[in-house]
């Protein structure tokens, strides 16, 4: 799949020598990456290695202190996380951060947040003006729906349906924006092998029925290898591997920041 605008090479996201410190500890150290058009890249690492850190530099949330950061021809670095949004990057969190006491249906139209423009005039106007605009959203929430299965839970409390689920509705919120590329943050934690597989096939699904640029941040190799089609491992802040994901994921440095060197074992 190729999306215009595309920078030279294909890669739709360019991290440039990006550095990023908080007080005196630098959590990311000249991390340069390149996303393809199309492509599921994984970002993997140990806890703390960094991966977190350059998704919120990615999204506006901690802009990099160096380095430059190019989502197709528009530079990110001072853009603040809904300006981010609105150049069609959207992201899901490592925690599920729902809205409780909402339904599954509001949940996800909350994706639409970026389109919406209340006004006391629309609101006057309701019938004429504003229901017109209430009826693309819902459309298109419904879409998603559809597409991830989500029908039987669409008016339940998003607070009492399992956390496969949830981690599901918040996907659809996310894909609600009409994303061009979609952030994913550990999209499977604490979900049981059932679950996981579900989520692999909805990714997938989504990735391309919507035609979709993915950056996957995961702990589970097993899923990495299966849907990725290149990785960059961080340890430190640092980039220590980048590839094919098995060929990464077998690199020595990798094998020694998950499980040790010798010495350490010894």
């Amino acid at each position: 799949m190729t999306n215009e605008g595309s920078t030279a090479g294909g890669e739709v996201l360019v991290c440039e020598n990006v550095s990023r410190w908080f007080a005196g500890l630098q959590a990311l150290k000249n991390i340069s990456i390149g996303i393809r058009s199309g492509e599921v890249f994984g970002l993997v690492g140990p806890n703390g290695s960094g991966k977190t850190t350059l998704v919120n530099a990615v999204t506006g949330f901690y802009p990099p202190q160096e380095g430059v950061i190019r989502f197709q021809d528009t530079v990110l670095n001072r853009l603040k996380p809904h300006q981010v949004a609105t150049q069609g990057i959207a992201r899901t969190f490592q925690n599920v951060a729902l809205f409780k006491g909402m339904s599954v249906l509001d949940n996800i139209l909350m994706g639409r947040h970026i389109f919406m423009r209340p006004s006391a005039l629309a609101s006057l106007f309701y019938w004429w003006w504003a229901q017109r605009e209430e009826v693309v959203h819902r459309l298109k929430v419904e879409e998603i729906i559809d597409l991830l299965q989500l029908e039987s839970v669409r008016d339940e409390p998003v607070d009492i349906i399992p956390l496969g689920l949830q981690k599901r509705v918040e996907l659809a919120r996310a894909l609600c924006a009409e994303p061009r590329f979609l952030i994913l943050d550990e999209p499977m934690a604490g979900m049981n092998q059932e679950e996981k597989e579900y989520m692999v096939r909805f990714i997938l699904d989504a990735q391309e029925a919507l035609g979709l640029t993915v950056l996957l941040i995961e702990h589970h190799m097993d899923v990495v290898t299966a849907i990725c089609d290149r990785i960059v491992v961080l340890n430190n802040g640092e980039k220590i591997a980048e590839g094919p994901p098995r060929e990464a994921i077998n690199d020595p440095a990798v094998v020694a920041a998950y499980i040790g060197k010798k010495s350490d074992a010894a």
